[in-house]
């Protein structure tokens, strides 16, 4: 990486209010200018390194003092460490980023630089500089050490450095991970360590879903000791064994057994035991990365590690400060992240106000904790072991003496009879039914609360933690803690005040975000999460950012809505009991009833919503006139479309059950019209790269093998997925593979507000509901328990049925049961207990609907009408091959990555040479639909959209910009008034890649044309052509020259090439010795002497 060229900046958040209000009249002049600036150098770009940089440059932005530079070790940008989890759905390092990448881009001049993939090997303290692995020497005034802490390993016990050996720590722990995982599939995987760190490794192990089981050893009796108490660890145990993981106490590993491979095959415990495994992570505990500054002289901690700070975070060398996990306050290094955001608040300010404000100083952080672990709810504040250990910090009271203070009777008295009690007196309320579990610790006369514990619910959190920092008298007696009436309903914070801390990660208080929204600089909850932070470290302040964001919102007289779109003034819930009472069949019906405009387009929004609701009544064919032109190109094709333009072809697989020669003609298949094929995780095989085309050809050669839509496509039912239960397994007890049969073939092909799956297990039947929840990862809630065979459908069709009539437009299950007023329980009695008095209808609309299906390939298969959809072209019979380059990997054909840059050329202001009208294809092709038509055409090596919009034709280039994806006319068609007494509408075409909008129409009395811009992302626009029908049947297009439109929006022009990307895993498979993932495989001969044939990674085959 080249110094000079690694960074081009950074932006700056909005300064905050008042951060300069006072005159700053030392006699200098502000902003200063380059030369008299000071240089801080940071070492790490971690969450502690970033946080201290976005608030120092706040706060300097109007003086400009400083010049940064960071230096990072790792190949990203600074990313959320607390959220490592949700790697595990998405694969993706962009979403775990605190920034985006753009934002690293705006900056005054010089004002920021960062380095990536840097090491800094050395500081020398005397020249003040440090010097990098890459052998450059960079100069400080002010250096500020953030470099962290590293994951333990326990070097001392033998076998720690086999394969097989992992840490939980950075990105790259977890793809090496993922990579490993794969190769022992079936097998064993366990994590050693039982704190906060164990438990989110082993959610990670569990969400790979490739270890047949996930393990957890503890050293102590219970799990989370440094948080919670032997009865509120002992629940948690409880809690995460009923969600799958097994836990293993009181055990220490004393040796890693290892096979001729020195790959992991088990451990041996202290105790003698052993247990096989293939896999094994350590989480327990962390070391501060006080090496650098060891090596400079700057004084560490002996005992336990860590660069030795005062209350100003400075080292022992003047101009040198350590902030973060790597710094030690008082013989105490910090693992969360609070304490470290509150080091770089302090240092900030120092460095920036201290000049015209008091400085200020480092105190004893709250390690105050709450968290959501593999689905519980865990929560420790305060001095949550003043019990144990004996109070920290008692209250300071006005008259009398302390609490707890011993006098010298006593001391002769302890040393006799041992040390006094505490002087501290817990309230504990313990449930194990709900599974809840709180303790409250006070002080001897129950004025003061001290700190406590909850399990189960912890909706209280937020507002006990400012008692115990304020140290204030209560008003209520002790008990009311624990039996005070419940507040029903959204919990807005109303009777918090603007100082209580909700968002602990990035220490946010109420006010900032109450302020944020009042002053106007934020009006989006998107826009809170950015401009405060609040939510972007482990996420579980969301649901009262959100509340208290409402609140504010409703307090400016703003209305807070759930209205779906601006065409209508309802909620998803209220369309479909309004669709379903007035029995309301299509889209002119429902828009003249119950849409503002009653002769709207609609937008990309309320169509598919209204397309759902009505499958979810009606079940007619998403392909019929009066409905295609509500879907979204999933439905729209009956198949996934993929980032090239293909599409997925994914059959049912009922329960994972599948025969052979059903198998064989997926394989012949996928061979004849060359897919790519991967197992899903829904138990079934996932066939890519269709062209369109193609579709109604693959599905004839799967229908006339028996086989039927999957509907993958839909937001409807997936799979059930299954063990193989007592069919084979000889611990099974029930039939999982014929239940998940027998629920997949009743729910298939029922739309619902967002797909939905399930799963069964051959272990007794206990229904869990609510248990997905897409990139926030939600447990299952038991609803009913030990449920027999023959009421499993009753329950399910009440379950399901609520869900789709009650649920938001695209919310998953999870969300759903949050949101529900009462959550669990109150579902339980709705679906239980009948307590609306609707089951007996919910079960009989079910019934109603698993009634009408059909397989909606075979029915397109059997119809011409419907098969004209299925055209590449509406004026030629000829294809052309996507747009994005192909490229072999192990053995299959896939499309390259995205190209890094979009297409931003003016094409709305093309200037042509001339223009032409020319028929270009026939107007039959296009049907008059309320929701408009739309159709390819090819013309030259240019593809082009024509949309037909209320009789009128409109027509643009096919391929929208952003990722030059040639799909725009298969988006959705929409329309938006810019107000309510303005008669004339924009009309656009929402790409359906990523909902890029593209107005088709010029707005009249426009200083420049407006058709071709786009509304959400001003830097693309989309040439647009005049189109008119005439006399002959043909519409004709205004068009250039043929050459000229080539040369401009050829499709050759913009294929996306396999250099404009690069490989993410090129430097991790030079690392492991990899061939595109692949190691060599050695096959022996089945007869004769024993051969051994090294085998090419790319030629290998899986039996």
């Amino acid at each position: 990486m080249s110094w000079a060229t690694s960074s081009p900046g950074m932006a700056v958040s909005k300064e905050p209010p008042n951060a300069h209000s006072e005159e700053e009249n030392d006699g200098n002049k502000y902003p200063k200018p380059s030369s008299e600036r000071k240089k801080i150098v940071v070492v790490g770009l971690g969450m502690v390194g970033i946080a201290f940089i976005e608030k120092l440059m706040k706060l300097d932005s109007k003086r400009r003092e400083y010049d940064v530079v960071v230096i990072g070790e790792e190949a990203y940008l600074a990313y959320n460490r607390v959220g490592l989890t949700s790697f595990f759905q998405h694969r993706k390092v962009e979403n775990l980023y605190l920034n985006p990448k753009e934002w690293y881009s705006n900056v005054p001049e010089g004002s920021l630089n960062y380095h990536l993939n840097t090491l800094v090997t050395e500081i020398k303290p005397e020249e003040k500089v440090v010097l990098t692995s890459n052998g450059d020497t960079v100069s400080y005034d002010i250096l500020v050490l953030a470099t962290g802490s590293d994951a333990l390993l326990p070097k001392h016990t033998p076998g720690h450095d086999a394969r097989g050996v992992f840490v939980y720590r950075t990105i790259e722990d977890l793809q090496e991970l993922i990579a490993f995982a794969a190769t022992v599939n079936g097998t064993t995987g366990a994590v050693v360590g039982g704190g906060l760190l164990g438990l989110e490794a082993a959610k990670a192990m569990m969400d790979l879903e490739e270890f047949k089981s996930v393990k957890l050893i503890e050293r102590n009796r219970w799990v989370l000791s440094r948080q919670l108490d032997g009865d509120a660890g002992g629940m948690v145990v409880d809690l995460v064994r009923q969600l799958g993981l097994d836990v293993l106490l009181s055990k220490r590993v004393g040796k890693i057994q290892v096979d001729d491979n020195n790959s992991v095959k088990g451990v041996i415990f202290e105790d003698g035991e052993q247990m096989d495994c293939s896999c094994l992570m350590f989480a327990i505990g962390i070391r501060a990365r006080d090496e650098l500054a060891r090596k400079a002289g700057i004084k560490c901690a002996d005992r336990g590690g860590g660069i030795v700070i005062d209350n100003n975070l400075q080292t022992s060398h003047p101009d040198i400060y350590a902030i973060g996990e790597c710094a030690s306050w008082e013989s105490q290094s910090f693992g969360l992240i609070a304490p470290g955001i509150e080091m770089a608040d302090v240092l900030s300010f120092n460095l920036t106000q201290a000049k015209i404000h008091s400085p200020r100083t480092f105190k004893r952080p709250d390690l105050s904790t709450k968290l959501k672990l593999l689905g519980v709810e865990v929560a420790s504040f305060g001095d949550f072991f003043a019990d144990r250990d004996g109070p920290k910090n008692l209250p300071v009271r006005r008259h009398g003496k302390n609490e707890g203070i011993v006098n010298g009777d006593d001391k002769v008295k302890s040393m006799t009879n041992g040390p006094p009690p505490p002087p501290v007196k817990a309230l504990t309320y313990k449930d194990p039914f709900q599974a809840v579990y709180k303790k409250y610790l006070f002080t001897l006369d129950g004025k003061y609360l001290l700190g406590g514990m909850m399990i189960g619910d912890t909706k209280d959190y937020v507002k006990l933690v400012p008692m115990v920092k304020n140290q204030k008298a209560l008003d209520v007696p002790p008990a009311q803690f624990i039996l005070g009436a419940s507040k029903e309903g959204e919990d807005d914070g109303g009777d918090l005040d603007d100082t209580t801390q909700i968002c602990s990660c990035h220490n946010v208080t109420k006010g900032d975000v109450a302020n944020a929204v009042k002053n106007g600089s934020c009006k989006s909850i998107g826009e809170v999460k950015s401009c405060t932070k609040a939510g972007t470290g482990c996420g579980g302040c969301m649901p009262l950012v959100q509340s208290i964001f409402n609140s504010a919102m409703r307090d400016m007289g703003a209305e807070v809505l759930n209205h779906i779109c601006p065409h209508f003034a309802y909620s998803r819930a209220d369309l479909f009991n309004i669709i379903y009472v007035k029995k309301l069949k299509d889209f002119p019906a429902i828009m003249k009833e119950a849409g503002k405009d009653p002769d709207s387009l609609g937008c990309e929004v309320c169509k598919p919503t209204l397309g759902s609701i009505l499958a979810s009544l009606y079940n007619k064919h998403v392909v019929d006139k009066p409905l295609h032109g509500l879907q979204d190109t999933n439905d729209k094709y009956l198949g996934n479309i993929q980032r090239n333009g293909t599409f997925s072809v994914i059959p049912r697989v009922a329960g994972g059950e599948i025969t052979a020669d059903r198998l064989i003609t997926i394989g012949t298949v996928a061979k004849k019209y060359g897919l790519y094929c991967k197992i899903t995780g829904g138990q079934r095989i996932d066939m890519f790269g269709a062209k369109k085309q193609d579709l109604i050809d693959i599905w004839t050669e799967l229908v006339n093998a028996g086989m039927e839509s999957g509907h993958a496509y839909a937001k409807s039912l997936r799979t059930v997925k299954s063990c193989v239960g007592s069919t084979w397994c000889r611990f099974g007890i029930g039939d999982s593979v014929g239940m998940a049969i027998r629920l997949e073939e009743r729910y298939k092909s029922i739309r619902g507000p967002h797909k939905f799956k399930g799963g069964v297990s051959g272990c007794g039947f206990n229904l869990f509901v609510g248990g997905n929840g897409g990139a926030t990862p939600r447990h299952s809630e038991i609803l009913a328990k030990d449920v027999p065979p023959d009421d499993v459908i009753p329950i399910l069709d009440r379950y399901l049925m609520f869900y789709i009539r009650t649920a938001d437009r695209l919310q998953r299950t999870a969300r759903w049961v949050e949101q529900l007023p009462g959550g669990i329980k109150y579902l339980q009695k709705v679906i239980l207990e009948d307590s609306l008095g609707i089951c007996a209808e919910l079960e009989k609309q079910m019934q109603e609907l698993v009634g009408t299906f059909f397989c909606e390939w075979t029915e397109v298969i059997n119809d011409p009408e419907r098969r004209k959809a299925f055209e590449q072209f509406g004026n030629t019979d000829e294809s052309m091959e996507p747009a994005i380059e192909q490229i072999t990997e192990r053995g299959q054909v896939r499309p390259t990555y995205w190209a890094k840059e979009s297409a931003t050329d003016d094409f709305k202001n093309t200037k042509w040479s001339s223009l032409t009208w020319q028929p270009i294809v026939t107007a039959d092709k296009f049907p008059d639909l309320p929701s408009g038509s739309s159709h390819t055409v090819k013309r030259g090596d240019t593809q082009l959209a024509v949309f037909k919009i209320r009789g009128k034709y409109y027509a643009s280039q096919q391929m929208c910009p952003h990722r030059r994806a040639f799909a725009l006319a298969d988006g959705l068609l929409g329309e938006i008034k810019p107000s309510e007494d303005c008669k004339e509408s924009k009309l656009y075409v929402s790409c359906p890649m990523h909902k890029r909008n593209y107005q088709l129409n010029n707005e009249k009395g426009a200083a420049e044309p407006t058709a071709g811009s786009c509304s959400n992302d001003p830097a693309m626009s989309i040439a647009t052509f005049e189109a008119e029908e005439r006399d002959d049947g043909y519409v004709y297009l205004k068009l250039p020259p043929v050459q000229e439109l080539d040369s401009v929006l050829g499709t050759s022009k913009w294929v996306v090439k396999k250099d404009e990307s690069t490989d993410p895993f090129q430097s991790l498979d030079k690392k492991l010795g990899l061939k595109k993932g692949l190691r060599g495989t050695k096959i022996g001969s089945m007869s004769g002497p024993s051969r051994m044939v090294s085998v090419a990674a790319e030629k290998r085959i899986d039996w």
